[in-house]
């Protein structure tokens, strides 16, 4: 049960981040296909987590227009219940464009496809955050977690 190492949207490919990719993200060098602003401090941290034959559950660089914008992925595969936890995160310039929103979408496509359940951490003052999320279809909340973030989960289609 997997999902595929490139998805691709209307407008957006999210490619898996390479060990390349990463070391360069941690150096602080840059890539050409980068947007200026990228990678932000989450994208680095998150770049800390990619290990060699990465997984298709790791982190993806975000594509829009010919440059990687942020990142997206997961924080692993699924676990004994079949869930996984997303994460996301865009440079500023390309917010409020519904990036975030298509990317996520992309995603949760390819897991409702194998029956994985999706859920996501966020910090309750992040309000586009919660409308990303919303707009996602993330509607059960389950309380908050060690850090004070709200985790909401998105039921699968066709399930109660």
């Amino acid at each position: 049960m997997s999902i595929p190492a490139r998805v691709e949207t209307e407008r957006l490919r999210l490619i898996l981040i390479t060990p390349d990719d990463a070391a360069d993200m941690l150096a602080g060098r840059r890539q050409g296909r980068w947007h200026p602003d990228y990678p932000r401090q989450d994208d680095a941290d998150v770049a800390a987590t990619v290990r060699p034959g990465a997984s298709p559950w790791g982190p993806r660089h975000v594509v829009y227009e010919q440059q990687a914008v942020g990142t997206i992925g997961f924080y692993g595969p699924p676990d004994e219940h079949d869930e996984v936890e997303i994460g996301y995160g865009l440079v500023q310039a390309v917010w409020r464009r519904g990036i975030a929103t298509e990317a996520i979408a992309g995603l949760l496509g390819e897991t409702d496809r194998i029956g994985v359940r999706v859920r996501a951490s966020v910090l309750p003052f992040n309000v586009m955050s919660l409308r990303v999320l919303a707009k996602s279809g993330f509607t059960e909340l389950r309380g908050s977690d060690e850090e004070g973030q709200l985790v909401m989960a998105r039921p699968l289609p066709g399930s109660r």
